[in-house]
């Protein structure tokens, strides 16, 4: 039976060696030890790491992924199935609201957008031009982007600060969306550092808003410790990132924050 080194694991599979050993730290994925303290982990590992990347894929949290784990080591398929068919059900409900949330918010880009190709008054801006208050609605329209699920009880303030510092991309997948961060960052107007991380804003574009929409909504996908919180206005769209103390080097790597 052949047996792998964190480092062999980790290449075999594609998934860094840090989250191999928050893997085993949230109970998901035991490890022997040799004489010398080194990890060392058996073929059985490949395929509970499999099943964890598709789980993950799902949508699903990690108490629940280890759940599940435990069912699937009583070796019958149909309890694994009967225990996934209400967890993917749950996410189906979640993402038909996330859908919800982003298609209101694209209608009201599109307000907007077709109020300010439409012909401006004379002179400079007041109250009622367009510029500072929208047609469909007064003041900020608040998109919040969380992994909190609407069917479970109300969550404690900012659960991400206790979110574990994790990342499920492999080293490829990690450097693709931290050049896509930084190209966005580029186009950001005004930085402002804030605790625990920095507000952008960006031109109040519908197609930017899509774009900052879309790479948020993928970044919480598989680093549920970063907290994203966007608000329009037909004068700038304003991206907040914040995460805990943890992260602050990746907060650092994608969007030049201090760490």
């Amino acid at each position: 039976m052949s047996t792998y080194r964190i480092s062999q694991l980790a290449e075999r599979c594609g998934v860094p060696a840090t989250t191999l050993r928050f893997y085993e730290d949230a109970g998901l994925l035991p490890a022997e030890r040799t004489p010398s303290g080194y990890r060392i982990y058996g073929e059985d590992a490949v395929e509970r790491l499999d099943f964890i990347s598709s789980a993950k894929l799902l949508g699903l949290a990690l108490e629940e992924i280890r759940e599940l784990l435990d069912v699937r080591e009583e070796g019958v398929c149909a309890a694994v199935r009967t225990r996934m068919v209400p967890l993917v059900a749950g996410r189906i409900a979640e993402t038909e609201g996330r859908i919800a949330e982003l298609s209101a918010f694209s209608a009201h880009l599109a307000a907007v957008h077709t109020d300010l190709s439409g012909p401006a008054p004379e002179g400079g801006c007041r109250p009622d031009c367009g510029c500072t208050t929208g047609p469909a609605t007064a003041g900020p329209v608040p998109v919040t982007l969380s992994r909190t699920r609407p069917a479970a009880p109300a969550p404690a303030a900012e659960p991400w600060r206790n979110a574990p510092v994790a990342c499920t991309l492999g080293s490829a997948e990690l450097e693709g969306r931290a050049q896509e961060w930084r190209q966005l960052v580029e186009q950001a107007e005004k930085r402002e550092e804030i605790p625990d991380g920095l507000r952008l804003t960006f031109p109040a574009t519908a197609e930017l808003a899509g774009q900052v929409a879309a790479l948020a909504a993928a970044e919480q996908g598989c680093c549920s410790f970063f907290d994203f919180t966007l608000h329009l206005s037909p004068a700038a769209l304003e991206l907040t990132v914040r995460a805990p103390e943890a992260a602050a080097p990746l907060l650092a790597d994608l969007f030049g924050v201090t760490a």
